[in-house]
């Protein structure tokens, strides 16, 4: 039977085939086993990857010494192609393919089809860029569990195998999560058409290049992901609020995995990225980001500057040791807390600190999916500065978490943080409570659920232009002529009902939310709840207005939901609309639940 590639290929113009195999301005590279191991070449030189994962200050990226830069996906790189280049780096360019926890069906023969054509499109528009280094077919699709699934290994090796036939210039990879389960067995028995095995560590990174081999790994790997231990594998609290550590603990941690599992693994190890050059919520504000979201430089850059230059910054990060309670971590409703902290700047200058007080997360294993900021509580820090703060805790029980974050004269930060619960049974919800308003950060549901033809779907939480009220709106741009695509705020974050979580809504009488379209006649369907009886944790109830027609100016609309079962709304809302000649343009803002 004819492959998908086979027969993909021969239904291809052959005119836009025949170019690839003598590019104009490729740079070649090419990966190579000999004696000592294997060797990436590039232009026929050794090319050691010295990378980061993030796309933010990619000129400081180039003066630390860095030589790559890595992308999750491919959409509207072609500046950030152009500007790597120009600064003499490297792009592993990322295919993305889709992950089954966000509702892609490697059973589904269409879906597949059209994932490898957007492949295709891809490779052919940017195989001829200078600064494409390597194709890393997909990110961690294989999920969470075994990762051992036929079908989605024969579906990366398709695409991998047409890479090597319209572009043998750049070799191929793809990205696991960690090696665990059957990742490298059914890399090994699936897809042979891959060249570099990527692999996203972090706790386990330093023992990767023996539990590598130890596992069966016959080809040479990629450490596409590293940092801090993550959220998943830390010790918790006894409410299970993961610990972080403080940014100098962190800067250590990334110094011995790259010691022990990159440079440490010559022949093995083709370098690395480390995650993440910019900023990130992702379990908290500060766990992953190199940087914070001021752009102050954390101890991490230091580090890795130290590591690819052989030389540090002039003016080195602050130093923070872990802060340390006067008393118990679980406090009563408007408890004052005593915190004291250490902090020093190794140049001995002046150091000014700052701290906040916000909700912790519900949930911390997001695989890397959307996260919203957490909003500081006003009024809750009574005093800071460097030596400690004093802090009065919110009268709503549950988790929270205190920041601190320290900065010296040249900008450079520190942070740590410490988790709090204020005991209490959580009761139900007080009205008004919004699902959208200003900005994501805050919020108790998650836009995490995107459905059907998200490819050609957008969303924008911070968009600033002509909001209903406040500095922001939400705007949604889907740009598909068929099909669908739509949006559900989620709790937890990607809850598709394998997850406890949702709010008492009982006092609700209805979501109501305001919506314009671009251009006016902008049909959407809206609602509460999406979650059936088939899986374990199901919305209560749920609702539904379809056919609702925007107009160019802002309306309230309003979805009834007295007549639905309101005790654990797990999806507060949801979005979708249908595909047209033309791309479809709306806003939504001020998303709430009332009385």
């Amino acid at each position: 039977m004819m492959s998908i590639v086979r027969f993909l290929l021969l239904v291809s113009a052959l005119g836009m085939l025949m170019p690839a195999l003598a590019p104009a301005d490729a740079i070649p590279v090419e990966l190579r086993q000999t004696e000592q191991g294997w060797l990436l070449l590039r232009a026929g030189e050794p090319y050691f990857i010295q990378g980061a994962g993030g796309k933010d200050s990619l000129q400081q990226l180039a003066a630390t010494g860095a030589n790559s830069i890595r992308t999750w996906g491919a959409d509207d790189i072609d500046e950030l192609l152009d500007e790597a280049h120009a600064l003499g780096l490297s792009v592993t360019v990322g295919i993305w393919l889709g992950h089954e926890r966000h509702g892609f069906d490697y059973d589904d023969d269409k879906q597949v089809r059209e994932q490898f054509e957007r492949a295709r499109q891809t490779v052919l528009r940017y195989r001829d860029h200078p600064a494409v280094l390597l194709w890393g077919v997909g990110n961690e699709m294989e999920g969470f569990e075994s990762g051992d699934d036929p079908a989605i290994w024969s579906a990366v090796n398709d695409i991998a195998a047409m890479i090597k036939e319209i572009d043998p210039n750049h070799p191929t990879m793809t990205v696991t999560a960690e090696i665990g389960g059957g990742r490298i067995e059914s890399i090994n028995q699936f897809a042979p058409d891959i060249d570099i095995h990527g692999i996203n560590a972090y706790g386990g990174a330093a023992s990767l290049p023996q539990r590598y081999v130890d596992g069966g790994g016959s080809k040479p790997y990629l450490i596409t992901e590293f940092g801090p231990t993550g959220a998943w594998e830390s010790p918790t609290t006894e409410w299970g609020a993961p610990l972080e550590l403080t940014s100098t603990e962190k800067a250590a941690f990334y110094r011995r995995t790259y010691e022990l599992a990159v440079t440490g693994a010559p022949g093995l190890a083709l370098g690395s990225y480390v995650f993440l050059w910019g900023h990130k919520m992702e379990a908290t504000a500060t766990w992953f980001g190199m940087f914070l979201e001021d752009g102050a430089r954390l101890a991490a850059v230091d580090t890795m500057m130290e590591l690819w230059s052989g030389e540090r910054p002039a003016d080195l990060a602050p130093v923070v040791e872990p802060l340390v309670l006067e008393g118990d971590a679980r406090l009563d409703p408007g408890d004052e807390l005593r915190v004291r902290a250490v902090i020093a700047d190794p140049e001995e200058g002046p150091v000014t600190a700052r701290w906040a007080l916000r909700p912790d997360s519900d949930e911390f294993a997001t695989g890397g999916d959307f996260r919203p900021n957490m909003r500081d509580i006003e009024s809750a820090i009574l005093d800071g500065d460097t030596e400690g703060a004093r802090v009065r805790m919110p009268a709503d029980p549950g988790p929270y978490r205190l920041f601190l974050y320290a900065y010296d004269e040249a900008g450079n930060a520190a942070t740590a943080n410490v988790p709090l619960l204020v005991k209490g049974e959580v009761g139900k919800i007080r009205l008004p409570l919004s699902v959208y308003e200003d900005g994501f950060e805050g919020m108790r549901w998650v836009p995490s659920g995107w459905m059907g033809m998200i490819d050609s779907l957008s969303l924008d939480g911070q968009h600033a232009e002509n909001p209903h009220e406040g500095k922001a709106c939400i705007k949604m741009r889907y740009e598909g002529e068929f099909g669908w695509a739509g949006v559900a705020w989620q709790h937890p974050a990607n809850n598709w009902g394998d997850q406890d979580g949702g709010f008492d809504l009982r006092d609700a009488g209805k979501l109501e939310f305001w919506a314009r379209g671009e251009y006016g006649g902008e049909q959407i369907k809206a609602g509460v709840g999406l979650l059936e009886n088939d899986v374990q944790y199901p919305d209560s109830g749920k609702t539904s207005v379809d056919g609702i027609v925007l107009t160019r100016d802002w309306k309230r609309y309003r979805v009834p939901v007295k007549k639905i079962d309101r005790s654990s709304i797990k999806t507060g809302f949801v979005v979708s609309v249908t595909g047209r000649s033309t791309p479809v343009t709306l806003y939504l803002d001020s998303i709430r639940f009332v009385r």
